[in-house]
């Protein structure tokens, strides 16, 4: 089984870290989905380098979601 964190904003990077840690720690299988809610690198990689988390699995930013949309209305 593996778990999946799905993160768009720096409170819930910060709120979520010491769970991924503890899960890092007792080597439970997770990966995160980020939404690409910030754009910029402060606001986003920043976060994830300092608080010492795994970069995400996957990343939603606005090219994925208007591709999405594309396939869904097509």
């Amino acid at each position: 089984m593996k778990i999946c964190f799905i993160l768009g904003t720096r409170p819930e990077i910060i709120k979520t870290s010491p769970v991924m840690k503890q899960f890092q720690k007792e080597k439970i299988n997770f990966f995160i989905i980020h939404t690409g809610q910030h754009y910029s690198y402060f606001m986003d990689k920043t976060f994830f380098e300092e608080l010492k988390l795994p970069n995400p699995e996957y990343s939603l930013n606005k090219l994925n979601i208007l591709l999405l949309k594309m396939q869904i209305y097509n």
